[in-house]
């Protein structure tokens, strides 16, 4: 059985050819550079994100309108080309709102985290952000330890620490890995269950929304189990 990339080389490797079976020239449509290289990179995010890393970028160009050398003009290598798309498409969602709202103490920790996996769900969550993610990963490219370095680290350590402050928790004693690991439950189980509705094609039949809450719930809940209350001097 052939991969799907392997399928699309087999697709786009006869040009169309005229009624007499010449080869037709395919036309390139002028385009200022910066939009020409944004919508490059909305093809690529969709086109790897469908095909896998191993799709040939000559396939791309084709998707694109352009040739390959025009391509190259624009994104000299593969590597490059993937690099811009994870700061448009990966890290560039992430809203800087979202962490000012976790730390937004004013509004109960669960609403909080409630409010923030719902729309983290939505807006990067989608079948097609985790489906890019998943085939880096297995190309052992380098943008999920990135992701999970520079964004997830300082959101997992975050939410840890506001559900302790909240629950009257001690985190003294406990490195940061192990704050890290803890908040990685939640945001593992949400990760997981976007995972199983989009790419496994799970359908059972309860809300996202009821499921995300029943997360945080558990998670808010069950964190007195691994930390100890404050001492009160």
């Amino acid at each position: 059985m052939k991969a799907k990339s392997d399928r699309l080389v087999v697709e786009k490797k006869d040009p169309p050819k005229d009624l007499a079976g010449v080869k037709l020239r395919r036309k390139t449509v002028r385009l200022p550079k910066e939009e020409r290289k944004q919508q490059i990179l909305t093809k690529a995010y969709e086109f790897f994100s469908e095909y896998g890393l191993t799709a040939q970028t000559r396939a791309l160009a084709e998707s694109c309108g352009v040739s390959q050398r025009l391509l190259y003009s624009i994104f000299p290598n593969k590597a490059a080309l993937l690099a811009a798309v994870y700061e448009a498409e990966i890290s560039g969602p992430i809203k800087a709102v979202w962490f000012e709202m976790l730390k937004d103490r004013k509004i109960p920790v669960e609403a909080r985290l409630i409010g923030f996996y719902k729309d983290y769900y939505a807006v990067i969550l989608t079948r097609r952000w985790l489906r890019f993610f998943l085939y880096t990963s297995l190309a052992e490219e380098s943008i999920a330890p990135k992701y999970i370095q520079l964004i997830v680290a300082q959101l997992v350590e975050l939410i840890v620490k506001e559900v302790a402050h909240e629950k009257g928790l001690s985190l003294a004693g406990s490195n940061t890995a192990l704050v890290q690991e803890v908040g990685w439950s939640l945001h593992g189980a949400v990760s997981h269950l976007a995972i199983r509705r989009l790419i496994y094609g799970d359908t059972r039949p309860v809300e996202v929304g009821a499921v995300i809450e029943v997360q945080v719930k558990i998670f808010v809940n069950g964190l007195g189990a691994v930390f100890e209350k404050k001492k009160i001097k």
